[in-house]
């Protein structure tokens, strides 16, 4: 494949996707349901704004990591 050539399917592509971009998005593929993993799962704990939960040695720096399940 030549440098035109290349340069045409780039100039047709960002063509079509363009002209389609306000429609949209349609899918010949069965719609997949989207189900959030387990460890991604975060707890209502309360803010601490004292030593963490997980290591008690160091001051709570509110990463989130005691809300999950760490893995």
């Amino acid at each position: 494949m030549n440098d035109e050539a290349l340069r045409a399917l780039v100039r047709d592509a960002i063509a079509r996707v363009s002209s389609r971009a306000s429609d949209p998005p349609v899918s010949d593929a069965p719609a997949l349901l989207h189900v959030m993993h387990p460890s991604a799962y975060q707890y209502a704990l309360p803010p601490s704004d004292g030593p963490c939960i997980i290591e008690p040695g160091v001051q709570c720096n509110h990463c989130g990591y005691c809300q999950t399940h760490g893995h």
